[in-house]
């Protein structure tokens, strides 16, 4: 876009916007467009902080006229390039809560965390489907399905969606239900954030009743005999069991704690929704592998569940991938371990296998564009990579891992753990059209645009 066209364009939003608009003459330009995703380097044509959905109608229109797309980021954690050439939404200011524990309803607007929104439903007996992070918004996450530590028991995020607000490609605030538009509400639960600029939603709220989780950790000469019980417990888990096997090459960063600083561990995650006697047949077997190096199993508050995996909050230059596994027996686990290859120089992170299953492969016929998934393990992979001589070392171990994991894998991801890849790949054929053809009926310009736009992308107005 030409200088005099983007500064037209800039004038125009701070003239009609009260909350600060951000250009490319900026001071701070390449901190404000930076996304949590350190190595997603998004060049946006400007970044507006909307203070209410007022802020938003008028980005809209005033993208519309100069024929922009516009997209909502709250924190970035799922960055793509689909952010280039728009202008980028910020939405933390966008941060109320209320809940009804009535009516077990939360409305969580578009600038809420999930830690936020764990730490208001503390109280309440009350609880959502968050992740394994507390930092990514809770709006964001749903929107693309929303993979909770509960999915076994109780399905994807998305699922639970009673309504949304949002802010359509005509600047027009709108409240999205089940009755209004059954085919708009369906494309939202799971379809990503292409839809319009959601600035609420209404969750379903779940009993929180006991729960028992936390994290076991072996040296990592432990981890054949630990996948290998990891494979055998998730087989006939019941969906009240999530666990998450880990390989663990832990840097020597403040956010890792002192003592496994520097070291490859093998770690199991677990949550439990029942109390820690009903838990203890299926950690047992975990806890018979060796003595853990570290045990933190407990009862604990379902609103803490985002503690457990020990993400970090901070941003980070990171490579992360993600395939689905049609299985992961022996072999499977023998590969993943000599392309790891635990204990050696290797640039990788870490590597986590996620049991899926349970009320995730279930299908339903009502419940949105997320679906359901057959594969009964996600695995996802990736190392930090801050110069571009490592991202060169992280890429090719990547690749690596790609080529030894195939014979198991899918063809399929999920949209929550993958950058830059078509929308083909979260969605069936059948999905996929209604999709599109939704997004044209309400956005034939493609005003709107998502971190995976369900079209490929066209000149503005195509």
């Amino acid at each position: 876009m030409a200088d005099d066209h983007s500064e037209k364009v800039i004038d125009a939003l701070r003239d009609n916007l009260r909350g600060r608009v951000v250009g490319p003459r900026d001071a701070d330009w390449d901190t404000q467009r930076r996304a949590w995703h350190l190595l997603a380097d998004q060049r946006p044509a400007a970044v507006v902080h909307v203070t209410d959905a007022d802020d938003i109608a008028a980005a809209i229109r005033i993208a519309a006229v100069h024929g922009l797309p516009v997209m909502a980021q709250p924190v970035g954690h799922g960055a793509t390039p689909a952010a280039d050439g728009t202008i980028l939404l910020r939405t933390g200011a966008l941060d109320g809560i209320e809940i009804d524990s009535e009516r077990r309803v939360a409305r969580v607007e578009a600038g809420v965390r999930w830690r936020d929104l764990n730490a208001a439903l503390a109280e309440t007996g009350l609880m959502s489907l968050p992740g394994s992070s507390g930092d990514t918004s809770v709006v964001g996450y749903t929107l693309g399905g929303g993979l909770s530590w509960f999915g076994r028991k109780h399905g994807y995020a998305a699922h639970h969606v009673l309504a949304a607000e949002l802010v359509t490609a005509d600047g027009d605030l709108v409240r999205v239900t089940r009755e209004s538009d059954p085919d708009l509400f369906w494309a939202l639960r799971g379809g990503g954030g292409d839809f319009g600029i959601v600035v609420a939603l209404d969750l379903n709220l779940l009993p929180a009743d006991g729960m028992y989780g936390g994290r076991l950790m072996w040296p990592i000469e432990h981890a054949r005999d630990v996948l290998r019980v990891f494979a055998d417990v998730t087989s006939t888990a019941p969906d009240d069991l999530s666990l998450w096997a880990w390989l663990l090459n832990l840097p020597d960063l403040p956010f890792v704690p002192e003592v496994a600083r520097g070291h490859w561990l093998v770690a199991v995650d677990v949550v439990f929704l029942g109390s820690a006697d009903d838990a203890e047949e299926f950690v047992r077997p975990l806890r018979a592998v060796a003595a853990p190096w570290a045990d933190s199993l407990a009862a604990m508050p379902a609103h803490a569940v985002g503690t457990i995996s020990q993400e970090p909050d901070d941003p980070l230059p990171g490579m992360l991938r993600s395939v689905l596994l049609e299985e992961f027996g022996a072999a499977a686990q023998d590969a993943l371990l000599d392309v790891a290859a635990p204990g050696s120089a290797s640039p990788m992170g870490a590597y986590e296998v996620r049991h899926l299953g349970g009320a995730l492969a279930r299908r339903h016929g009502q419940d949105g564009s997320a679906g359901h998934v057959d594969e009964p393990y996600l695995l996802l992979f990736g190392g930090l990579a801050p110069t571009p001589e490592l991202a060169e070392v992280v890429t090719k171990s990547i690749e690596a891992t790609l080529a030894a994991m195939s014979p198991w894998t899918s063809d399929r991801a999920l949209p929550n753990f993958s950058s830059g890849e078509e929308s083909r790949r979260f969605h069936s054929a059948e999905t996929l059209t209604r999709l599109r053809r939704i997004k044209n009926r309400i956005d034939p310009r493609g005003t709107i645009r998502g971190n995976h736009p369900v079209a490929r992308a066209e000149p503005f107005g195509a």
